[in-house]
């Protein structure tokens, strides 16, 4: 193959690495381990062995520490967390690597539990250090990744609802995934939630703690699955990797359902998102609305060559890590700029009014504003709005307009 193309599943407790559509994967600790009195850092079994034998000095919870700013501190060496994770990735990333015997990496989608803006920032000053184009990394949550992968197969699959258990070392959490047609555009909604029904993992190495795991995934398989068609049911993580203790619930998800279990869900859901990136032209033409995606469009009202036209800002199914826009506009005769936010259910759409405080008095059609939208989350916009003037007649001022909105 050319360059790599990389999907990963990155977690507190373990990482999960594969390659397009290739068989192949990998899955490590999500540790990082120094050798004592030298400068070589080593993950996965290496990492472990080099503890047990009293020759390592290792970090776990790479992702905690990274979302709490935390330190460590090595032979008298204090390490960023980013600065860890860093060392992390680099050796995972080498795995594939070496298997496929390329140094390059064409794209990479990286899956987080949760779509956290830190994280996110923190992953591409990683790619800075890792010598890897920002343009080449994405992030994507958990549920993103569940879409990417039940788009991916063959349309009976996600004919209609689809549901996604997910137990690991993490925990237990739920995603279901609907396709809605009939619009101008497709959409695929999904949405996931961690269940407050979870449980360690070690429950499982005997008998009664298995009745006990079984027990409650049916509960929670008969308040999830109620009374709703599904296409499909996936299975997931190291807590289904065998299913001899959960024969309750496996006879309830079994029941008049496909069901389907896959180890590296989100890992292989992240590899596709990243080889879409390369094409041309999207192989998924739907608007997918789930955590990471705006649920609505921003648009404003403006007049081109006399006629009235809606300028989008961000669509709905836009990242909105990736989501910002600025224009140019020429204010006509208002000391306010308004935003129409219209959700997929347009009986919801609102208008949003900021007023321009603080802005010079001029004639008409004589102030341009600079209009800059972004995101702070996927639920909330940032808006600012300055004062550029115009030309030597009016020269532009300081002034500038600040204001989250929740959309």
């Amino acid at each position: 193959m050319d360059e790599l193309v990389i999907g990963m599943d990155l977690c507190d407790t373990y990482t999960k690495v594969c390659c397009g559509e290739e068989e192949q994967s990998w899955t490590v600790p999500t540790v990082i381990c120094k050798k004592k009195q030298t400068d070589e850092w080593y993950v996965g079994k290496e990492a472990y062995g080099l503890v047990l034998t009293g020759t390592g000095i290792m970090v776990d919870k790479l992702i905690s520490l990274v979302m709490k700013d935390g330190t460590a501190t090595i032979e008298g060496v204090k390490y960023g967390a980013a600065q860890l994770l860093e060392k992390f990735l680099e050796r995972v990333l080498r795995l594939p690597k070496e298997e496929y015997g390329q140094e390059g990496i064409a794209q990479l989608t990286v899956s987080l539990p949760r779509a956290e803006g830190r994280l996110m920032d923190v992953l591409l000053t990683c790619a800075d250090g890792l010598r890897l184009s920002r343009q080449r990394l994405h992030v994507i949550s958990h549920t993103e990744s569940f879409v990417y992968y039940v788009m991916s197969q063959k349309k009976e699959i996600w004919a209609t609802q689809v549901g996604l258990f997910d137990l690991s070392d993490e925990g237990l959490s739920y995603h279901e995934l609907k396709v809605q047609r009939g619009m101008k555009r497709m959409v695929v909604q999904a949405e996931g939630q961690e269940m407050e029904e979870s449980f360690n993992l070690d429950i499982l190495e005997n008998a009664a703690g298995g009745k006990m795991a079984d027990r409650i995934l049916c509960s929670c398989g008969e308040r999830l699955l109620q009374k709703k068609l599904y296409s499909a049911v996936f299975l997931t993580g190291k807590g289904f990797d065998n299913l001899d203790w959960a024969d309750g619930f496996r006879k309830l998800i079994c029941s008049k359902r496909r069901v389907y279990g896959e180890a590296d869900l989100f890992a292989r859901g992240a590899a596709y998102h990243a080889a879409d990136r390369l094409r041309p032209k999207t192989a998924y033409p739907f608007a997918c609305i789930c955590e990471g995606r705006l649920k609505a469009t921003v648009s404003m009202a403006v007049r081109q060559k006399d006629r009235e036209i809606q300028l989008v800002m961000a669509s709905a199914g836009d990242s909105w890590y990736e989501a910002k826009t600025s224009v140019e506009l020429i204010a006509d005769g208002q000391d306010y700029v308004d935003f129409a936010i219209t959700p997929l259910d347009v009986k919801k759409k609102r208008t949003v009014r900021i007023p321009l405080e603080g802005f010079p008095e001029r004639p008409e059609r004589t102030t341009r504003l600079a209009v800059t939208v972004g995101f702070l989350d996927e639920n909330t916009m940032a808006v600012a709005i300055r004062d550029k003037g115009f030309g030597e007649l009016f020269p532009a001022t300081d002034a500038v307009v600040r204001q989250e909105v929740t959309i």
